[in-house]
């Protein structure tokens, strides 16, 4: 006989978790169900992890230009990987030990270990839950927050050589002799630049005609200026790809637009997108719709095709961010248990790019913006006219805005520099208020500091 719940959330990474507390605090009996590592891909192979190694690598860097400060050390700086990737796993399991015992404690929850599949509408069996025993659950609602992984395409030659993925690149103690990186977007270019900065030979190859293709070309034309400034090759435009093994670890064939190559290296690391995990949840005995892609489709209020059950987080394909993943909590929480109607189409895009500097965007890119046909009012600034950027001695990058000329509200902007992903949420806090630009007339910001320039970079605006 299936136990009876109130709720049943499968998975627990950044939705999970804190929907149990929401649930349980309105005194609900919940069953949350794991199979492996509770803190979903933020903890365990995503943001925590990456960003630490990113500190690392920041450090490196900062080393490696301590004479331009004025700073001398004793002989070349040197990497320790064993301690970089230390650091970075002891962040992980503080991290997931933190939220298992939250969970283990939480009056009214229930923590199952196992793989969850529906074998209905409403009921779902829990393999290997209690010594290898399936136990049977049912609940009038049911949230799937299960997450993501690394896309593995299907490309010549790739069964035939070693290949590393983003869940790899964080338990990697070693520095490669050369990193080959598939994909030239937000993970491939992390990595690349990090691992340059620990003494890796890097070559990022892009199937695109230019970088992170998502953002409008100057950032894109920017951000490949930056790392091949650090010694890493690019090759844009490879429409073609195959692999081979090779005594020095695989060859990568690389042939479009520009040319063939062969490029050799030690390690190749797959950053070429993500796929939900739903393929081995049963979702067709519970008619559960997805699209071509595998991701659940969901409405504004984030209900499946099926009543009663919501996907929360990188599994519905509504966004690949922890902050989307909360955000789809706070969604279904606040519609459920405080009579809101919150809705996802209401919420402005916003994330950045951990590169070094970092890139802050939100809202509509200037190409999108352009595409609507409304009259526009674009700023740019360079970092090299920010004064807190010339005194880091980090004025790679520039700022720019987008604005709609009648309503006076920002569409869109991009801060790709020292602290962009921070001095960006001035101009998300605005948009999320849907206040005018000229808000910032009367703004004092504090000096020396990025978001000091955004009321000039706002008074600078001249029509597209």
């Amino acid at each position: 006989m299936a136990r009876a719940f109130d709720a049943i959330i499968v998975g627990a990474g950044q939705a999970g978790p804190s929907m149990a507390g929401r649930l349980t605090a309105a005194g609900k009996r919940v069953a949350v169900v794991e199979r492996r590592y509770f803190g979903g891909t933020c903890v365990n192979t995503g943001c925590r992890p990456t960003k630490t190694l990113v500190a690392s690598a920041y450090a490196a860097r900062m080393a490696q230009r301590a004479a331009e400060f004025g700073v001398v050390l004793n002989g070349a700086p040197g990497i320790d990987m064993k301690v970089v990737q230390g650091r970075a796993g002891k962040i992980i399991r503080d991290s997931r030990a933190g939220i298992e015992s939250w969970l283990e404690g939480m009056e009214g929850c229930t923590v199952l270990r196992g793989h969850a599949r529906f074998t209905g509408p409403r009921t779902i069996e829990v393999a290997g839950a209690q010594g290898g025993e399936t136990v049977q659950l049912t609940a009038p609602l049911i949230f799937l927050n299960v997450g993501g992984r690394a896309l593995v395409p299907d490309l010549p030659g790739l069964d035939q050589v070693r290949y590393l993925t983003n869940t790899d690149m964080v338990g990697l103690d070693i520095v490669p002799k050369h990193l080959v990186v598939i994909g030239g977007s937000y993970i491939g270019l992390e990595f690349g630049q990090m691992f340059r900065r620990f003494g890796a030979r890097v070559t990022v190859i892009e199937k695109g005609p230019r970088l992170v293709a998502r953002e409008d070309e100057d950032i894109s034309h920017a951000l490949r200026a930056i790392l091949e400034a650090e010694g890493i090759e690019v090759h844009t435009g490879a429409e073609c790809m195959s692999f081979a093994a090779h005594e020095e670890g695989a060859e990568v064939h690389v042939e479009g637009p520009g040319g063939r190559a062969n490029v050799t290296g030690s390690h190749v690391l797959l950053a070429i997108g993500r796929r939900p995990n739903t393929d081995d949840l049963g979702l067709e005995a519970a008619g559960i719709a997805t699209d071509s892609r595998g991701y659940i489709t969901v409405d504004d209020h984030l209900q499946t095709s099926v009543p009663g059950i919501y996907a929360l987080g990188d599994c519905n394909g509504r966004g690949a961010f922890t902050h989307t993943s909360y955000n789809d909590f706070e969604i279904a929480a606040a519609n459920l248990l405080d009579g809101r109607d919150w809705k996802l189409s209401a919420r402005i895009p916003g994330y950045a790019l951990y590169t070094d500097p970092p890139l802050g965007r939100v809202g509509m890119s200037e190409t999108q913006a352009r595409a609507t046909g409304r009259p526009l009012l674009i700023g740019r600034r360079p970092m090299d006219r920010v004064g807190r950027a010339v005194e880091k001695a980090e004025t790679q990058g520039f700022m720019k805005v987008v604005v709609d000329a009648q309503t006076q509200r920002i569409l869109g902007a991009a801060i790709l520099g020292t602290s962009g992903d921070e001095a960006i949420h001035g101009l998300l806090d605005v948009m999320n208020a849907d206040l005018p630009w000229t808000l910032f007339q009367r703004a004092v910001p504090i000096h020396p500091t990025v978001s000091e320039l955004i009321p000039t970079l706002l008074e600078g605006m001249e029509p597209a």
